[in-house]
Parts: structure tokens; sequence; C-alpha cells
């Protein structure tokens, strides 16, 4: 028997990188999957590459920043599964800038999308959990549930990341916070803080900048070659990490092995970093 057999596991911006390889991680050790993006196509793909592997999942597309997102994630996952077992809060992006550069726009949309919503994602799945939890307990049985915040390095300062190292930041206290609030609910809740993984916001790029749409606004992506050698060599392991390892350290969370960790924060980066 797989080890997530019959779990149902909600993993937001899982139409694309990091999200991608954690939903088709859980996937492929038995979970059912609500995966999200921003947009239908990804989110589509990615339900259609779980059900061609043999396994059951569902799309929820749209931004977690929208106010009626989280009611809508939670309900995809209990109206098509009935239950939720698993919350990974790994939806985000980078809009960088130096602090007296940084507009109150680029500012909220940061702390919106990696602490609002993971706030009231959380939230909103509460009163099921505790519900489940309680007619569990009646009936004699432990069930432990999973939530995995997704934080970074850049949590300690980041030169130019102010709105992004205070959001990762944040993402420490609630997890500390849940981990004690949701004990009672045999919740566990950790953290992964990524160091330097390939995605799209951290490939190399040449001479003009590369951008990416979201929410209609035009962010710039990727980083310079020099960046990258530079990267290489300050990592241990040397070299960055691909999205499949980042994954495999958020599984770690998710499986039963981890059923009395709570509250942790797991650096996955090649050997480099602390939070």
């Amino acid at each position: 028997m797989k080890k997530l057999e019959g779990k149902v596991a909600l993993v937001t911006g899982s139409g694309r990188g990091i999200g991608r390889s954690v939903a088709l991680k859980l996937a492929s050790d038995g979970a059912k999957v609500v995966v999200n993006d921003l947009d239908q196509a990804p989110a589509d793909e990615v339900v259609a590459e779980i059900k061609a592997a043999g396994g059951e999942a569902v799309a929820c597309v749209g931004s977690v920043t929208a106010p009626d997102f989280a009611d809508r994630f939670v309900k995809t996952a209990v109206d098509n599964y009935g239950s939720i077992d698993i919350i990974v809060n790994n939806a985000g992006y980078t809009w960088d800038n130096v602090i007296q550069k940084m507009s109150d726009e680029q500012w909220y949309a940061i702390i919106d999308c990696h602490i609002t919503a993971p706030f009231r994602i959380l939230r909103a799945a509460q009163p099921i959990i505790s519900a489940m939890a309680k007619k569990e307990a009646a009936e004699g049985r432990v069930v432990n549930r999973k939530v995995v915040n997704i934080a970074s390095t850049s949590a300690g300062g980041n030169p130019g990341q102010v709105n992004y190292s205070t959001a990762k930041a944040g993402v420490l206290g609630m997890t500390k916070c849940l981990a004690k609030e949701w004990g009672r609910m045999k919740v566990n809740v950790n953290a992964v803080a990524f160091g330097h993984i390939e995605t799209r916001q951290t490939q190399p790029v040449e001479g003009d900048p590369n951008f990416i749409n979201i929410e209609g606004r035009e962010i710039k992506v990727g980083i310079s070659p020099a960046i990258v050698e530079q990267s290489k060599t300050m990592i241990p392991l040397g070299r960055p990490g691909n999205t499949e390892e980042a994954a495999g350290a958020v599984y770690l969370f998710c499986i039963p092995e981890s059923d009395y960790v709570s509250g942790q924060v797991l650096v996955c980066g090649g050997g480099i970093g602390n939070v």
C-alpha cells in the first residue's frame, strides 16, 4: 500500500515549477490532489498527467490572493474527495527592489501572496479539520494531518528582497504558531525553506530580461549567469537543486514517518543556508 493512499492533498501554485513536482510526487504515492494555478492550462496539464499515471486529481484555478479563493479551494477538496489531509502552501513569486524604490503595490503583492493567502486557506480549512479530528477521537482513532508551508533561506534577510524576506520570515512564525494551535487536532505543521532551486524564477538570463505575467503585472524573472556560477561555488553540493528534489523535501513532512515532527523548518539548500 502506498504511504499516502486515500489522503487528500491541496497544493497551491502546482501548475508549474516546484508546486507541480510536489503535486506529482504526492499523487505518485497515492494522494488525491487538488491542483491550483493562476491559469487554467497548466493546472489542467498537471491534472491530466496525474490521471494518466493512474492517480486522481482535480483543478481549482485562480489567484490565491483572491478574497474568495480559500473557501473555493477547500470546498473543491471536500466536494470532490470528502476530506482534507495535506495542505501545501506553495504558491509564490518574487518582485524585487531595494526598499527606497519599492512601491506599496510591490510590498502588498508579495505579502498577500505569501502570508495572507496561506492564512486564509488554513483558516478556511480549520472547521473541517476540527470536525474530522473530533469524529476520529470519538471513534478511538488517531489520524495525523499535514501542513507544509513553503519558506526560503531569504527569510534570514536578502538584499533587494525586503518584501519577500519579510513574507518568508512570517511564514516561519505562522508555522510555529499553528503547530501549537493545531497539535490538539493531530495536525503536523512544518515548513521547508528552499535555497537555490532551478525554476523559471531563477533561470540564467543574459541580455534582455525575461518577464512573466502575474495578474496583469509584468514581473522580471531570471538571474545573471555570473550569479548562478557564484551560487554553485557557495553551495557545498556544487549545484542548484531541481524541482523534484525540492518536492522530496516537502514529501518528507507529508508521510507517516514525520507524524511526531511539528513546528520545524527543513532547509533544502544543498548544504547552504539557514533561517
